[in-house]
């Protein structure tokens, strides 16, 4: 059994979005308060983390994260990446370096944004961190947890999608190849972006991602990565179609 909890369900500038005064960003439901996004992965023997976005150490705080096997990461965003700093905590507590899992566009991306991590220049306190590649055509494993990776499009830029098991989670995507969509066909339950309502050059409109979960036709589906240009929660989510649900900040599945 895996339990997947929604640590953050935001967009890049999270929601409320700073000095914004939208009714959305004034909203008094916690629903429409939104970390940016990332999920936690447990079964009965693996904790992982899909993306370490700035709110990484509130993120692990909040859910209560005492360990954590591995952090593997979807693209090299700052929303996606900028918490890796944080992991010392766990390195201290665990006694031993991070698994990190990560395409080689990702980790010269982290390489770039973290100097200090990889620099021969040993300095107590900094994370402790073993890097592991993704290709992007091959499944892993973490501890019990497999994991097969699915390239989708984030405008020009190629992002990874993960399923696991009958379970499937993308963020930051507009565009996804039909042989890439084969392998997300089976899934019961599928986590899709839905930023907003107008069209993105690089993310799923609620309208385009209502569109793919229809033709994936799982279970359930669940939209994520969400701005405030979406809408209220409530509101929203009278108008969607059976089985499909806005995700929010703290939202657990048992699957």
């Amino acid at each position: 059994m895996l339990k997947v909890t929604f640590l953050g369900t935001g967009t890049s500038q999270g929601v409320p979005v700073i000095a914004c005064k939208c009714d959305i960003c004034l909203s008094n439901n916690p629903k429409d308060s939104r970390l940016r996004s990332s999920i936690l992965i447990q079964s009965d023997n693996t904790t992982i983390v899909i993306d370490t976005g700035p709110d990484f150490r509130y993120q692990m705080l909040r859910a209560k994260v005492e360990q954590l096997d591995a952090i593997v990461y979807t693209h090299g965003h700052k929303d996606h990446v900028a918490g890796l700093d944080d992991v010392r905590a766990y390195n201290f507590f665990m006694g031993k370096p991070m698994q990190i899992f990560a395409n080689e566009e990702t980790q010269e991306v982290l390489r770039r944004e973290f100097e200090y991590v990889f620099n021969n220049r040993s300095y107590p306190g900094i994370p402790q961190i073993d890097l592991n590649t993704i290709n992007g055509q091959d499944s892993f494993t973490i501890g019990d947890i497999t994991i097969t990776p699915i390239k989708v499009m984030h405008y020009k830029m190629e992002v990874l999608g993960f399923r696991i098991n009958d379970f499937t989670y993308i963020t930051d995507a507009n565009y996804i190849a039909e042989n890439e969509l084969e392998k997300i066909k089976g899934s019961s339950t599928l986590v899709l972006n839905a930023l907003r309502l107008e069209k993105h050059i690089s993310h799923f409109t609620l309208e385009e991602a209502i569109a793919i979960a229809q033709q994936i036709a799982p279970e359930n589906t669940y939209f994520t990565h969400i701005s405030h240009q979406l809408g209220l929660h409530d509101a929203i989510s009278e108008q969607l179609p059976v089985n499909i649900s806005l995700a929010y900040d703290g939202l657990t599945l048992h699957l």
